[in-house]
């Protein structure tokens, strides 16, 4: 197995362990635990695609404890569609697309699933969609567009490779309805630049859960970028696996919860070779009753990762009363010849000052709060690289607003006469 290759653990959960063990948490000194110990740490999931290897999800587990599990039901079951599906790519020369078979050799070259949604989609696939950007002189690009998923439960796996010394950048843009749980796995091989754009634009009907595997090589390098905004249930869960040096990776998210909607993004990166670099920047809004997002972020370095430096954050704006939004930075460090690590996490409401900054000098508070919240989130939006997406995406934030307000002014009681 190469350095770049992430440890795999293709079977099983263990059975209960019924020593006396203490030290080791495996049981208590009173008896033994009809139970194996809960994993604690990311790093300790078990890894499978066999979906008899993850029980069933009662809500209990860290990993699921927030997510609106009925909704989510029908994708964590099995028996998902898993054939090939309608899209539309608009691509470069460079690039290439096509449908492989279930037993692609590509499968599985990033990541193996964590548990049981991602190894329900792993398990129901007919097909796969093979992505290939080339070594070529110029930067290419593709713009995948998926937008008949339907309303039944649905499986996808795609295989995003990025070949050595290319550079490119894909964006999967998702539309419409679904009921959809997929796998992306994502390869950048040595000395290849790759940045994966996946924006959620889902109908409001939408309920999606997306696993994201990301395998950086030898002086590579990957910005991935997620943004959320359309949907009921979004879950996006991108892992980053470090694993030769130099591999290099920024991540990036933003997302606009509206009410009644939860968006959710679970993000790893593991550290597990000498002089690897990572950055993890996530910022969101929320507005109107029942909006709640979460955001987890998980950073491990490894034994073997001299000289890494880290970093992440994550930053909630909270537009109304009645939104929720969890943030959990964690950070694990196995060896103590780094270059640097951290993490921060804040939610709170409009800065006071800034509003008043900007009405002092004539700008209405509508207007004023509308730049506020721009100035906020467009920041991680023009990282993409992508300008016409991202005036797309700076216009569908402004549509969020405007919905925002016209929703909050709907609810409010009228003067009677």
């Amino acid at each position: 197995m190469s350095s770049s290759t992430p440890p795999h653990i293709d079977q099983p959960v263990e059975p209960a362990t019924t020593g006396t063990e203490q030290h080791g948490a495996r049981a208590h000194s009173d008896g033994g635990w009809d139970k194996k110990v809960p994993v604690q740490t990311r790093s300790e999931r078990p890894q499978s695609g066999d979906l008899d290897a993850f029980p069933a999800v009662t809500g209990r587990e860290v990993n699921w404890k927030f997510a609106p599990l009925p909704k989510l039901q029908p994708l964590l079951d099995g028996g998902l569609d898993g054939s090939a599906y309608p899209y539309l790519a608009r691509q470069s020369d460079g690039i290439d697309v096509d449908w492989g078979r279930s037993d692609d050799p590509r499968v599985g070259s990033a990541g193996l699933p964590e548990d049981r949604a991602a190894a329900a989609a792993w398990t129901a696939r007919d097909a796969v969609l093979a992505i290939t950007v080339s070594a070529t002189e110029q930067q290419e690009f593709l713009t995948l567009t998926r937008a008949d998923f339907g309303s039944q439960p649905r499986a996808a796996h795609t295989v995003i490779t990025a070949e050595q010394d290319a550079q490119g950048i894909v964006v999967i843009d998702n539309r419409g309805t679904a009921l959809l749980s997929e796998n992306v796995e994502i390869v950048v091989r040595d000395n290849a630049r790759l940045t994966v754009v996946s924006v959620q634009d889902w109908d409001d009907d939408a309920v999606h859960v997306s696993t994201h595997f990301n395998e950086v090589g030898r002086d590579a390098y990957l910005k991935h970028v997620v943004v959320s905004l359309g949907g009921d249930v979004v879950r996006v869960n991108p892992s980053t696996h470090l694993g030769a040096q130099g591999a290099d990776t920024d991540m990036y998210g933003v997302y606009f919860a509206d009410a009644g909607q939860y968006i959710e993004q679970q993000v790893y990166v593991h550290h597990d070779a000498p002089h690897t670099r990572g950055r993890v920047n996530y910022k969101g809004a929320l507005q109107g009753e029942g909006a709640h997002t979460v955001w987890i972020g998980d950073v491990l370095i490894g034994r073997t990762a001299d000289g890494t430096d880290s970093y992440e954050q994550n930053r909630n704006l909270v537009l109304t009363d009645g939104t929720r939004a969890d943030s959990i930075p964690n950070l694990e460090i196995e060896t103590g010849d780094i270059e640097g690590a951290g993490h921060a996490s804040a939610t709170g409401r409009f800065d006071d000052e800034q509003l008043f900054y900007l009405q002092a000098r004539g700008i209405p508070e509508e207007e004023a709060r509308r730049l506020v919240v721009l100035g906020f989130l467009v920041e991680v939006i023009q990282k993409i690289g992508a300008p016409e997406l991202e005036e797309r995406l700076i216009a569908a934030v402004e549509q969020e607003l405007a919905d925002g307000r016209t929703s909050v002014a709907a609810a409010e009681p009228q003067a009677s006469a």
